[in-house]
């Protein structure tokens, strides 16, 4: 799991990294909060000094000693001044040193006891904060969930309309078409002929800038084994039929739905199992776990949000369980994806970015929903490194950080695919 995800992985090392200097430091503490106790001799020693602080008295005697006792005196007073100083220095400085000693070790005792209490306070601000995620994360995807109902509701409202509009526009067709010009034939109605050339502009288009048969068919060729054992595979948006013709090689049974009826006409008749109409509609027919894969290639972009999880919801009642969904499309997260691919189609309806399809397809039941870059930018049109020498060493090395990340913003890979499973 942690290979999937880089930055837990280096979160996990940190914390260990912390926890070992936390563990640390609590030793250190440990250690100063046993004080050593003062020296053997201190309590004898002060107790000698101020035994003795005092002169000593002079012997009495005759005139001799009476003499020698009052030219002594100024000197013996003095003496015992000092000794009296000194001692009560000393004394004071004693008692100070005691009081320090005991501070220092309540502080020690105080320090250790709150780094004891750090951690488990932490583990269980951690839990709370974890808990509070959880409770906002249900409270946002039950809030979700109604508006994709809501949202659900009013799609096939709109549905509905739309299909009583194509019956109404049919049955216009029919009128038109029925009234024949004298001297000929019937001739196809202006709607008719509209679509007809619609359809013929955007195979057009699609052969200008999306690439050839060949080229689309090595790009695609990497999805078949994801699909191996999972027939019936359904393609959606099908296009000229190049994955449906790898399915078919691969011996695995394939179908596919197709908006262009100019595009689902050349794939009926190179043999291949194609429907035209609308994917969505096509996938409402299939009966639950009817399917073993859904694969669609460049069509997630092109359809609608409520249209977009409508189809991830149909796909997922559809396919059996295990079933395989791969969804291939741009990556506008790539500024080579977003400026060379997905503006250049005037039927893109918006861009989606890999952490919002994969969300979407995880909100929607698909497991193991994973995302594969694909489409890399030719290294040559990247921005090149400063060469070694060719500026002082942190100059180069900060320029070089720099041009990495706008390697990575401006020609990330093109395209994604999102693989999940049922």
């Amino acid at each position: 799991m942690d290979a999937d995800h880089p930055e837990l992985e280096a979160l996990r090392r940190k914390l260990e990294q912390e926890e070992q200097a936390y563990a640390s430091l609590l030793a250190q503490l440990d250690a100063l909060a046993r004080w050593p106790p003062p020296f053997a001799g201190e309590a004898d020693l002060a107790r000698r000094i101020n035994d003795s602080w005092d002169a000593p008295e002079m012997p009495a005697g005759g005139m001799l000693a009476r003499t020698a006792r009052d030219a002594m005196a100024p000197a013996i007073e003095r003496q015992v001044r000092f000794n009296s100083a000194l001692v009560q220095l000393l004394n004071g400085h004693l008692e100070e040193s005691a009081r320090m000693r005991a501070h220092i070790a309540h502080l020690v005792s105080t320090l250790v006891q709150y780094l004891q209490r750090v951690l488990p306070v932490m583990d269980t601000r951690d839990r709370v904060a974890a808990g509070l995620a959880t409770t906002r994360a249900e409270l946002i995807l039950e809030a979700f969930d109604r508006r994709q109902e809501a949202a659900s509701r009013r799609l096939e409202g709109l549905l509905a309309m739309r299909d009583r509009l194509d019956t109404l526009s049919e049955e216009m067709r029919a009128l038109r078409g029925g009234v024949q010009p004298a001297g000929g034939p019937a001739s196809p109605g202006p709607a008719v002929a509209a679509d007809a050339a619609d359809g013929a502009l955007y195979v057009a288009f699609e052969n200008a800038f999306r690439g050839s048969r060949d080229d689309i068919r090595e790009r695609l060729r990497d999805y078949v084994p994801l699909f191996a054992g999972s027939s019936p595979v359904a393609d959606l948006g099908c296009g000229r039929g190049e994955f449906l013709e790898l399915l078919r090689e691969a011996g695995i049974e394939g179908r596919g739905v197709e908006g262009n009826a100019h595009s689902a006409s050349a794939c009926r008749a190179a043999g291949l199992d194609v429907t035209h109409g609308d994917l969505l509609e096509y996938l409402r027919r299939q009966t639950n776990g009817a399917l073993g894969g859904v694969f669609a290639a460049q069509v997630a972009e092109h359809l609608p949000p409520a249209v977009l999880q409508a189809m991830l919801r149909e796909a997922h009642r559809a396919l059996r369980p295990g079933g395989v969904l791969v969804l291939e499309t741009v990556n506008p997260s790539s500024a080579a994806g977003f400026f060379d691919v997905y503006i250049r189609d005037l039927t893109h309806e918006r861009p989606l970015h890999p952490d919002t399809l994969r969300f979407l397809a995880a909100a929607h039941g698909f497991t193991d929903v994973r995302i594969e870059l694909r489409s890399p930018v030719d290294a040559a049109s990247r921005l090149r490194p400063i060469p070694a020498g060719g500026l002082p060493g942190p100059a180069a090395d900060a320029l070089n950080e720099n041009i990495a990340r706008l390697n990575d913003v401006l020609f990330a890979p093109r395209e994604y695919a999102l693989i999940a499973r049922r």
